[in-house]
């Protein structure tokens, strides 16, 4: 399933992004999209992830109860709606696909930049 973030850009801190993941094809149904950030000289982050089919979304402890993972089934987007932002949340913000019930994201599309000032 490709897929393709967008919506970064530059928000103060305390401030609210919403960053919006696109997906490509017919059938998701059985897909997990996940939101990953790399921050300059940092490791790889996961953000959450949401499971196409329904559920509720898993969150990293670091983004729990500021950010809020959702699906819009007719426009095939994932949102990931960033509140309460802090400069230490500044990152390429990455979403990426993987098959329920499997390990790896096999399909990462390009990432959004968001960068909060202090």
């Amino acid at each position: 399933v490709p897929v393709q973030a967008s919506g970064g850009g530059l928000v103060q801190a305390g401030g609210s992004l919403r960053l919006s993941c696109a997906l490509s094809g017919r059938t998701f149904s059985n897909y997990v999209i996940g939101w990953f950030r790399q921050a300059p000289a940092k490791e790889r982050e996961y953000v959450g992830s949401i499971y196409w089919g329904g559920g509720s979304p898993n969150y990293a402890d670091s983004v729990k109860g500021r950010f809020t993972i959702s699906r819009h089934n007719t426009k095939k987007t994932v949102y990931l709606q960033m509140n309460s932002l802090k400069p230490e949340d500044t990152a390429v913000y990455y979403c990426a696909a993987k098959f329920r019930g499997t390990t790896d994201y096999n399909t990462w599309g390009q990432g959004t930049l968001v960068t909060v000032s202090s």
